[in-house]
């Protein structure tokens, strides 16, 4: 007889549980949760960087600031060699009036020459009305004539002087 065969059948182990997770599943459901964090917050970063610049732009200009532009877009402008003296003192007057209702303790009216275009250029950079001396010296010269160009260009400042000034 065969001392092996006395010995009882083997014991076959439980089988292997899913549950408790091993360390190395842990970690890559942390990684998982914190790359999807992560792009969720990437993501909200992102429209939130690009709703305001939507809002500025869909913005209404209030009254004032329209009222300017309407009357801006109705000045006969001097094409064809016409003398523009007329013309610059329309525009400077347009300019005068929205600055008095706007800046009433700075008195933007009684300003003259340079001191005019700094303060026009210190309320709004982007138009570089300080490039447009002609804007305050062509009004007294009696036969003052633009090219097309000046004129649009100068026209366009007043136009972005008045959309964007704070």
């Amino acid at each position: 007889m065969n001392p092996l065969d006395q010995l009882a059948p083997p014991i076959m182990p439980a089988p292997i549980s899913w549950w408790p997770l091993a360390p190395g599943w842990w970690l890559l459901a942390l990684l998982l949760t914190f790359a999807v964090g992560g792009l969720w917050h990437f993501r909200y970063r992102l429209l939130r960087r690009v709703r305001p610049r939507q809002k500025l732009a869909e913005q209404p200009l209030d009254p004032h600031r329209q009222a300017a532009l309407i009357e801006l877009a109705k000045l006969s402008k001097p094409y064809g060699g016409q003398p523009a003296s007329q013309w610059l003192q329309q525009l400077n007057a347009l300019l005068k009036r929205l600055c008095r209702t706007r800046y009433p303790d700075n008195h933007p009216h009684t300003l003259s020459g340079r001191a005019w275009l700094a303060f026009l250029d210190s309320r709004c950079p982007a138009a570089g009305l300080t490039r447009w001396m002609v804007l305050v010296e062509g009004a007294y010269r009696a036969e003052c004539r633009l090219d097309d160009k000046a004129i649009d260009g100068l026209e366009q400042a007043v136009d972005i002087w008045i959309r964007k000034h704070v």
